[in-house]
């Protein structure tokens, strides 16, 4: 991975931190001010708590590929240690998931004259699955690296002795 791609990655993943917090920082000040009554038609307060586990869940994806990419720049990605940050990124996905999933059952009711937008959202939360799948997918393949990486040091090891 180069340099220039690296820095990009950080810069991304640093403005997306500070924005996830900017949101829940106006999300908790509203909740706590009650600056902003509810008219009955939709609950608010349950979409505003949703938001913001949702942006710590997106915060908790940033650290754990921020972690990652500083192993990648290390060199030391392959390696056991890496397995634990991929499994919270699968763990936050999937729970980003369940949230939308129940942002769609909130909103569901009201939606009774078109029922084709919670299909719509129900088909979304199924497209985040399936991206915490890929991420599975790709966590495989890195087992696999791990494993070639672990032989080839064992038959480098072997060879080392017999020379």
């Amino acid at each position: 991975m180069g340099k220039l791609a690296v820095r990009a990655l950080c810069a991304v993943l640093g403005v997306v931190f500070v924005g996830t917090l900017f949101v829940q920082a106006g999300m908790v000040w509203t909740l706590v001010g009650g600056n902003d009554p509810e008219d009955g038609k939709l609950p608010l307060t349950a979409f505003r708590v949703i938001t913001i586990l949702g942006m710590v869940s997106a915060q908790v994806v940033v650290v754990c590929v921020w972690r990652l990419v500083t192993m990648v720049r290390r060199g030391t990605v392959f390696s056991h240690a890496a397995f634990r940050y991929v499994d919270i990124v699968i763990g936050a996905i999937v729970a980003v998931s369940l949230l939308w999933f129940t942002v769609t059952a909130i909103n569901a009711p009201g939606q009774r004259d078109d029922p084709g937008v919670s299909v719509i959202m129900a088909g979304i939360g199924l497209a985040i699955l399936g991206v915490a799948l890929i991420v599975l997918v790709l966590r495989m393949l890195l087992a696999q690296a791990v494993a070639r990486d672990v032989e080839a040091t064992q038959m480098q090891a072997e060879l080392n002795e017999v020379i």
